[in-house]
C-alpha cells in the first residue's frame, strides 16, 4: 500500500506518515513500560529532577574530557538544546580545577544563510551559544584552545577531516527535535527517488555532515524555544553532524527534559529504538541500530498523551 501523506507538510516525509498501530502502542507507553524498553545497546534512565538531568548531561563532559591526552585525543559533541548543561560544565571544570587542555570538542551543527553558515555574531548561532555559555566561562588555565573546538562550516571539508584525524568521540549528545531528528538530520523532502518512500536505512547512514533543508516543524520549534516565536528569524538551512559521524561515537546520549519534542514523540523514538523499528521519516529511529545509546528522561516532562482540551 502506497504510504501516507504527511498531514503537516505533504511535500515532506515526517512520523505522520508511518503506521497507524506503532502510534496507537507509542501513546500507550507509561514511563514505566518505557523504563522496560531497555535492552542491550539501548538503555533508558529516569531522573526525578531537572538538577539531578543536567548534571549528569554535564558530567558527560568530564567524563570525556578526563580521558584525552596529548597522545590519546578524546572529545564530546554537544548540542545547542538543550543547553542547561553548558553552564555546568564549565562551573565544575573551574571548582575541580580540571585540566581539561587535551580535551575536544565538536559543534552539532549550525545555520547556514545563503550558502554559508552564520557568523557567531547571529543571534541564534549555536557557536556563539557554546563559548559563552561554557568555553568562555571556563579559567583559561584549564580550556582547550581553539584548535580543539570544531564548529561545523557550509564547507564542510574541514570538520569532516577531524572526525577521521585519530580524535575519540567518546559520546555525542543530543536532544530530539519535534520531527524526531537529533543534530539536524531531518527526514527529507517527497520528491524525486523519494517521492512514493522514503530513504531506506542504508541510504540514510551514508549521509555525513552536510548542508540541509530543514524541515517545516524544525523551523517552528526553534522559533519557538529560541527565537521568541519569530518564524522568520529562523533560517530555512543548516549544516548538521551526520550519521557517518554519529557512527564513529562511541555512545550516543539522547536529552529529553520535556522542552522540545512532545510526550507522544519522546515515546514514539523510545519504541522504535529499543524494538529496532527503522523508518527514515523517524530520523532518530535509526539510532537503535549503533551499538551504544542512551536516552535520558526527566520524568515530569514526559507527560501525558491522553487527550485534553486547553
Amino acid at each position: 500500500m502506497p504510504r501516507k501523506i504527511s498531514s503537516i507538510a505533504p511535500e515532506w516525509w515526517d512520523y505522520t506518515t508511518i503506521d497507524d498501530e506503532l502510534v496507537r502502542d507509542a501513546a500507550a507507553l507509561t514511563p514505566q513500560s518505557m523504563a522496560r524498553l531497555s535492552r542491550p545497546g539501548f538503555r533508558v534512565v529516569f531522573y526525578d529532577t531537572l538538577e539531578d538531568f543536567y548534571l549528569a548531561e554535564a558530567l558527560e563532559y568530564l567524563e570525556a574530557w578526563k580521558q584525552s591526552t596529548a597522545d590519546n585525543p578524546v572529545g564530546i559533541c554537544g548540542p545547542i538544546g538543550p543547553t542547561e548543561q553548558l553552564p555546568l560544565v564549565a562551573r565544575m571544570v573551574n571548582a575541580l580545577q580540571m585540566d581539561v587542555r587535551e580535551g575536544h570538542f565538536w559543534g552539532m551543527d549550525e545555520w547556514v544563510v545563503d550558502g554559508r553558515e552564520v557568523p557567531p555574531t547571529h543571534p541564534l548561532s549555536f557557536e556563539k551559544a557554546d563559548r559563552e555559555l561554557c568555553i568562555e566561562r571556563i579559567n583559561p588555565r584549564f580550556r582547550m584552545g581553539n584548535a580543539q573546538l570544531h564548529f561545523p562550516k557550509a564547507d564542510t571539508k574541514a570538520y569532516r577531516a577531524t572526525w577521521n584525524a585519530g580524535i575519540r568521540c567518546a559520546v555525542m549528545q543530543g536532544g530530539q527535535g519535534d520531527v524526531k531528528h537529533w543534530a539536524f538530520n531531518d527526514p527529507v523532502r517527497r520528491r524525486g527517488s523519494y517521492k512514493n518512500a522514503p530513504p531506506t536505512a542504508d541510504e540514510f547512514l551514508k549521509l555525513s555532515t552536510r548542508v540541509v533543508d530543514l524541515h517545516p516543524l524544525t523551523i517552528a520549534q526553534n522559533a519557538r524555544t529560541s527565537g521568541g516565536g519569530n518564524i522568520a528569524l529562523v533560517p530555512t538551512q543548516a549544516v548538521s553532524v551526520g550519521p557517518v559521524e554519529t557512527w564513529k561515537a562511541d555512545k550516543v546520549s539522547i536529552w529529553h527534559a520535556g522542552n522540545h519534542d512532545n510526550p507522544f514523540g519522546q515515546r514514539l523514538t523510545c519504541l522504535m529504538v529499543a524494538k529496532k523499528l527503522v523508518d527514515t521519516s523517524v530520523p532518530m529511529s535509526l539510532l537503535g541500530l549503533h551499538p551504544n545509546v542512551q536516552f535520558n528522561y526527566f520524568r515530569p516532562g514526559v507527560g501525558t498523551c491522553q487527550v485534553k482540551m486547553r
